[in-house]
């Protein structure tokens, strides 16, 4: 059954939580379903509005779920859908590797700087024993090459892996994924970003109640200022002009 989507944008986010987010992943994996999934927030969303290629890469994917609490809040409060939650690329991926401990599905992990992804494979592996990592890889920071392409394709089939975590930033794990999926033998792929930092170690996350409080922008924005404030101010002035003015277009009342 096709998942019920809300309207940010243009973007269709998934009306999902954690739990649903985790059951849709695993009910794909299980029937050989072949897709990508994003974990879509505010700056995918304001990324997609001045590239209708990447806005169809986002309204294509099996699954977008709602990265960040503004999608989350919308959902609630604009269109009543009490069941929304956030389903972040971290926690997405700890809740999959949870839950499929000692079954047969096998994992890929493919992104980071150099050495990350290994460093993260031999973390998730000291915290779940029972899963299957049957590869890792480090990609340039630029295009495939048409041999990177092959050796990847061939590397992958040696694996037999069933599902893909994409740890690059937006947009570029999407157009990968969007790009790559028909191309690899592969069932999903989850682009899960700074999820390849955090779990290897690399990059420390906000303390639970930051978290639960949505305030771990604020932390994350306190350790990378010169990353995150550029992209801060510029992504959210304009996503709530956007969305306001959306707003008040569907709210308006028909002219007579």
């Amino acid at each position: 059954m096709a998942i019920e989507k809300i309207d940010i944008l243009g973007v269709g986010i998934s009306v999902l939580n954690l739990e649903t987010a985790t059951t849709r992943v695993l009910t794909a994996l299980a029937a050989g379903s072949k897709g990508y999934i994003c974990v879509t927030g505010v700056h995918g969303i304001i990324e997609a509005q001045d590239d209708p290629d990447f806005l169809a890469i986002l309204n294509d994917a099996l699954l977008c779920t709602p990265d960040g609490m503004p999608t989350v809040l919308i959902g609630k409060f604009c269109h009543g859908k009490e069941e929304m939650g956030r389903v972040y690329g971290p926690d997405l991926m700890w809740e999959i590797f949870r839950s499929t401990e000692n079954t047969s599905v096998r994992h890929f992990l493919y992104g980071g700087a150099p050495g990350v992804a290994e460093r993260l494979a031999e973390r998730l592996g000291a915290h779940f024993p029972g899963a299957t990592i049957a590869g890792t890889w480090c990609p340039p920071f630029r295009e495939l090459t048409a041999v990177e392409e092959a050796d990847l394709e061939k590397q992958l089939t040696t694996a037999k892996a069933d599902i893909m975590w994409i740890g690059l930033s937006t947009p570029k794990q999407e157009k990968f994924m969007a790009r790559y999926l028909g191309r690899l033998p592969i069932t999903l792929m989850v682009g899960v970003g700074a999820a390849f930092d955090f779990h290897a170690g690399r990059v420390s996350r906000a303390p639970r109640w930051m978290q639960q409080s949505s305030l771990e922008w604020l932390y994350r924005l306190t350790r990378e200022p010169a990353r995150l404030w550029p992209r801060y101010r510029r992504i959210v002035p304009r996503f709530l002009f956007l969305f306001a003015r959306q707003l008040l277009d569907t709210t308006r009342a028909p002219d007579p």
